[in-house]
This record gives C-alpha cells, structure tokens and sequence, in this order.
C-alpha cells in the first residue's frame, strides 16, 4: 500500500532539497534523484515541483514512460481532503 500524501505535503517539497514532489494523475512522485537524468533537464522538473504536473507530463510523454519510471520514483497518492 502506498502512503497518502496531502497537498500541502507536496507543495513542502518543491524544491530538490525537499525532495521535489510532483503529481500525475493523482500519484505523488519524488523526482530529486531523477532531476539530473531528465531528458528534457532538472529545470522543467524545478519549474513543476510540489504541484500538478498531470498537463504538463501528458503533452510530452506516454503511459510506456510513466510505466518505466513508476517503480522507482512513485511516493504515494495525493489524499483527498475536505471541501469546506
């Protein structure tokens, strides 16, 4: 089971120090490690840490990427929350 992760957590680690957190389709991604190997470089990942990135990912990649990468950088699923 993967561990739930709110929003805020996400925004927490917006940076590479902090772990740099994205999310895609609702799964929560750690991409400090991966920010180096990024085709595409660290500063396009930088630019979406700690939020959605679900447009940005689609537009450029397929499902055989997210396939790829899942395993190895996948931290949890963003937690639903309360609607005030």
């Amino acid at each position: 089971m993967s561990a739930s992760i709110t929003a805020k957590e996400v925004k927490d680690h917006a940076s590479p120090d902090n772990g740099l957190y994205i999310i895609i389709d609702n799964a929560v991604y750690s991409m400090a490690e991966f920010a180096d190997e990024h085709p595409g470089g660290a500063k396009i990942l930088k630019r979406v840490g700690g939020k959605d990135a679900s447009k940005q990912f689609w537009k450029y990649h397929n499902e055989d990427v997210l396939k790829k990468y899942q395993k190895r950088l996948k931290v949890g699923e963003l937690k639903e929350e309360a609607k005030l």
